[in-house]
Parts: structure tokens; sequence; C-alpha cells
């Protein structure tokens, strides 16, 4: 026992100080010794934090007269650590990691038009990049004419509805001050009033996927028109036909703006693969397919689920009022419009 610690002494005496580089921790200015018969844990350990918590797993070594300690898996980035190598302790704080670039803005906010219906449904804001969930509430303003906050203007679910890739969110106005003859409506009013002007802001301290808040605020402003209860009627779009054996697009016009999501999927052309491209405010819907158009007729296929701005559906709207009675109800999921392409 006594041999031992006299073997020991020069290397705790001769200690000098201990170093952090390239995430490994040294003990440099001593005199390399046999290893103790309880390893070099005995005498040299890393702690993450304070209080009583057990060392940092890790791998020894001596490194060119130094007492290398690697720890087995990286150490975050602004950790605090200390380094003891027998009563000698040292303090070390690793680096922070600069802060990501702001990068991601809004690419859009539906409708894009600048006049909405007072009982408009629902808004969709688009991100260039995934964003941070759970913060949607309290970085979305809707302002009234004077810059005031509107009060509860949406529907705040603690499940926000995002897509799959986090990058377009949906945000629905309260339905209760939309539909008539329910409570809300009837003692607070609607959420948007026709006749006036509203803005809705987005903050830039909303952050986005890597932690990074937005490259701007964004702001969209828009006025307000009368309520639309009316269902929609495809025998009201106009469909320009394209030329058989071209890949020009299939045009449908709608005389209102429907809503952009359900644009990009809903309508079908039975039997022809290829892109949609949705224009003009939402009024227009135009197919390019992957192969040239073959002569004679085909089928357009649009689900009876398609909503305009305010939630009307395809022959359906989307509240009765409690006086009025339904006379009419559409029991198909589809309707189907027919085209023939056009002679060279």
């Amino acid at each position: 026992m006594i041999r031992w610690f006299a073997a020991l002494l020069p290397l705790v005496c001769a200690a000098q100080s201990i170093r952090m580089e390239g995430g490994a921790f040294r003990v440099e200015g001593w005199q390399p010794g046999p290893e103790p018969s309880g390893g070099w844990a005995t005498l040299f350990r890393v702690y993450a934090g304070s209080g009583d918590v057990p060392p940092i797993a890790g791998a020894y070594s001596v490194e060119n007269g130094a007492l290398t300690f690697r720890p087995r898996y990286p150490l975050g980035a602004g950790m605090k650590v200390r380094a003891v190598f027998d009563s000698r302790e040292t303090a070390f704080e690793l680096p922070k990691a600069a802060p990501p670039a702001a990068t991601t803005r809004v690419r859009q906010v539906y409708p894009s038009t600048d006049v909405l219906p007072e009982n408009q449904l629902k808004l969709y804001i688009y991100f260039t990049a995934p964003m941070q969930t759970g913060e949607a509430w309290s970085r979305i303003h809707l302002l009234d004419e004077a810059g005031k906050p509107v009060d509860l203007p949406f529907l705040e679910v603690d499940q926000e509805l995002w897509n799959r890739d986090q990058t377009r969110l949906t945000v629905l106005f309260d339905p209760g001050r939309i539909k008539r003859g329910v409570l809300p409506l009837n003692e607070v009013g609607p959420s948007i009033e026709n006749g006036k002007r509203y803005t809705l802001v987005v903050d830039r301290e909303w952050l986005d996927s890597r932690g990074a808040p937005l490259l701007a605020p964004h702001r969209k402003e828009f006025r307000v028109g009368p309520a639309d209860r009316t269902p929609i009627d495809t025998a009201n779009w106009r469909i320009t036909a394209p030329r058989a054996g071209t890949s020009d697009p299939l045009v449908i016009v709608f005389p209102e703006p429907l809503d952009y999501a359900m644009l990009q999927h809903a309508i079908e052309v039975r039997g022809v693969t290829g892109k949609v491209d949705v224009q003009k405010g939402e009024t227009e819907w135009r197919f390019t397919p992957d192969q040239p158009w073959k002569s004679g007729a085909h089928e357009i296929v649009v689900p009876t689920n398609l909503e305009d701005l305010a939630g009307n559906k395809v022959g359906r709207p989307f509240d009765v009022d409690v006086f009025e009675k339904v006379t009419r109800t559409l029991e198909r999921e589809t309707v189907s419009l027919t085209f023939r392409t056009r002679l060279q």
C-alpha cells in the first residue's frame, strides 16, 4: 500500500492543468506512471452538471504524456461540465451552437382573394419549411380596422390542424359564430363582419422546426362581403376542353373561389393522370395530362364534399336556418361532368 501511494504521489503533485479540446479532456503536466489497480477513473472523472451525479461514461488513454478522457457520447452544446483530477477541479462550458439562420417564411395565405364572405369557414397558412407545433394561437392574430385584436375569432383546438410535413396549417373560424340560430352568433356576433376590413398577422417570432424564427412577419389584409349560403352548382362551371393529341390543359372556371387545398386533389379526370394548377384567386382549375389527350369524350369526377369559402358543398349549404325548410338534398357522393377534346 505504501509503495502504491509513493508511486501515485508524483502524479498528483505534478498535475498542472486540465484542458478540454476536441471533445476530450486532458490532464497535462504530470509524470505518467502505471495505471492504478482501480483504473484511471479512480484519479480522473468528468461530471455533467452539479450535485451528486455519476461521472460521464467514456474511455481513458495516455496520449503524448497526457492522461486523456473521451466521453462515450458527444456532449451537448452549451452543457456545463466539471473535470476532477484527484482533488483538483476545473469547470467547463461547452460552446453554444450558433442559432440557425432565419430562412423560413409564409409562402401564401389562402384564400388568396382580398374579399371574404362574412361566414368564411377557414384559412390555410402555407410555410416554405416545416414549423414547430403548439404555438399557433399565440402567433396568429386577427386585427380589426383600428388595429385592435378581434376576440377569439378562431376555433383554438389543442390538436393543431397541420399537414403531414407541417408546412400547412388550417385555421378554422369559430363555427359557432358562423351557423345561424346558435348561441355564439346570436350573442357575440360573427368573427368578421360584412363591410369591414381586417388584417391577419403571423408573428416573426414563430419558430420553424430548426428553432429559427420566420424571416419576416406576414400580413394579409382583406375586406368582408355578405355571407354566402348558396350551394355549389357545377352547372355554372365553364369548361374549356383541350385539343386532342396535345398536352394542353383542361380548364374549369368557377363563378366563385373554391377551397384551395381541396382543389389540389378533389377533382379528377377519370382514367387520366396529370398535374393540377389552381389560379386566379381559386376561381380557375387547370389540369395538364402526363400524356397527350386522346380524342373523344372524357369524364370529370367532382366529389360532393368539395367546398367554397364558406363551407358550402356541391348541392348542400354549410348551414340551414332553423326557420328554413330543407327542400333539396344531394345523396350522391360524386357528380360527373363530360367534355370532348377538340380537333386539331
